[in-house]
């Protein structure tokens, strides 16, 4: 009877020790594919960080080349907006003297 009772105790000992073995691997399973999603997480990612510093030099190194074209646009206007007003002002100079000079002529074709 005592041997019949260490025999089922060692029976279930066994049982439970295969059972733990089971739950362990199955763990270390998901460590490993969650390892190796992260892992291949991490290398898209690393992949994404290189493309966007390969673009952002692109764009650097184009932006540096717009640079002195939009200096050249902004003195241009600054040049043409003083040029605009300098034609106002003498546009209004000649309107002013055409207007004084056709009342004058009226006024000695009146007198006349």
């Amino acid at each position: 009877m005592v041997d019949a009772t260490v025999h089922q105790q060692l029976g279930t000992l066994i049982a439970e020790v295969k059972n733990l073995r089971e739950d362990f691997r199955r763990a270390e399973d998901r460590s490993d594919a969650g390892r190796n999603s992260m892992d291949r997480r991490m290398d898209e990612l690393v992949d994404r960080v290189g493309t966007l510093e390969t673009s952002m030099t692109l764009v650097k190194d184009e932006i540096a080349e717009m640079k002195p074209v939009t200096e050249d646009v902004r003195k241009w206007k600054l040049i043409g907006m003083g040029a605009l007003g300098v034609i106002g002002i003498g546009g209004a100079a000649l309107g002013v003297t055409f207007a004084d000079a056709a009342r004058r002529a009226i006024m000695l074709i009146r007198a006349a």
